[in-house]
């Protein structure tokens, strides 16, 4: 931007103010979506009560105990999830300059599931309950997540290297990503074989990435980690604004590129390991929702970053709600929906030939 005459020029305040435009409409569509996700289920709430409740000047002891134990806590980790997801797989794709990296596809995901099934098998830190809505809970949510992790860092340092080779194309990185995603899985199987009926349970738990399992207690681990990297990442966008341009740019600029990509590809593996240990695998969001966004308002990560996190809490919200309606009473896992919707967006980017 060139100040006019000491002003800022019209032609730039309209390109800030449509890009603030779409990401303050997304915020209004995502409170909108979040009454109607809380409203919506086996048990139709009317909205007025669902506000009623929300506010808590409702007098139905039903209406508040669906609200605030049940659907409100599984919305919230939906939007949480999503937008942690979307932003780090905006974020992977611009440090690591590959149109198709997000933590599913580059392995990342299978990764900290792996690691999360193996917290049970060594740690035993999978229970089962007499109650159905709780049947198999984690009773070492913290040694799980710290396993998750560090599985995901192994999988990230493979990455990191992979992308430091001398003429590593997209093609490669996502081949990468594929046989590590195969790796992990075959990990996670391997574990299956070997495990008693308890253990079982809770590593399919993972199997079947959803929502509805999130209390308010493990909505506030996930919250409070992918805020963290969210803002993080935030702090660093006009770093990734400059890798856009590519490393020699970026290094003419000042910025130190291998620190900025190391450092953004492990505050993307905590918040994707965080939410796989809660929630389990839930692919293509942090595919699809850089991309959709990407092409709406451009490749600026002062707007790219804020629109992805919007879109992706918005996606995984109605994906949620979606799949918790489409076979009423059952609850369909979101893991499910969101791989039928990531699975042609995947085939679209590769048969248009990876372009941005």
């Amino acid at each position: 931007m060139h100040l006019a005459d000491g002003t800022v020029p019209e032609e730039y305040r309209r390109y800030v103010g449509r890009k603030t435009l779409f990401i303050a409409g997304g915020l209004a569509l995502l409170a909108v979506s979040l009454l109607a996700a809380v409203s919506l289920g086996a048990v139709n709430i009317p909205l007025a009560d669902v506000w009623r409740s929300l506010s808590g000047i409702s007098p139905s002891a039903r209406w508040n105990a669906i609200v605030w134990n049940i659907r409100l806590p599984q919305a919230l980790a939906a939007i949480v999830a999503g937008a942690g997801l979307a932003a780090a797989g905006a974020v992977m794709q611009s440090v690591l300059r590959n149109p198709l990296g997000s933590p599913f596809t580059l392995g990342i995901s299978h990764a900290a599931a792996f690691g999360a099934a193996l917290s049970v098998m060594v740690l035993d830190t999978g229970a089962m309950h007499s109650t159905g809505a709780d049947a198999i809970v984690i009773s070492n949510p913290y040694a799980t997540t710290v396993i998750a992790f560090a599985m995901s860092l192994i999988a990230t340092a493979v990455i990191i290297g992979i992308s430091r080779m001398r003429g590593a194309t997209p093609e490669v990185m996502v081949l990468t990503g594929v046989a590590l995603g195969s790796l992990f899985t075959a990990g996670t199987m391997f574990l299956q074989y070997f495990a008693d009926d308890v253990q079982l349970a809770a590593i399919v738990f993972w199997s079947f990435g959803d929502t509805a399992r999130a209390s308010w207690t493990e909505l506030g681990i996930i919250t409070i980690a992918s805020a963290a990297c969210i803002g993080f990442f935030a702090l660093n966008r006009w770093n990734y604004n400059a890798i856009d341009a590519g490393d020699e740019t970026a290094k003419g600029l000042g910025v130190r590129v291998e620190r900025v990509r190391l450092l953004a590809m492990l505050a993307a593996s905590l918040a994707t390991s965080v939410i796989v240990a809660f929630l389990g695998v839930i692919g293509f969001v942090g595919l699809v929702c850089p991309h959709m966004v990407r092409r709406l308002i451009g490749d600026d990560h002062r707007f790219l970053l804020p629109a992805s996190v919007v879109c992706g809490g918005l996606l995984l919200l109605l994906s949620d709600t979606v799949a918790r309606l489409m076979l009423a009473p059952h609850v369909l896992p979101v893991s499910v929906l969101t791989s039928f919707l990531g699975a042609p967006a995947f085939l679209y980017l590769i048969i248009r030939g990876y372009g941005r």
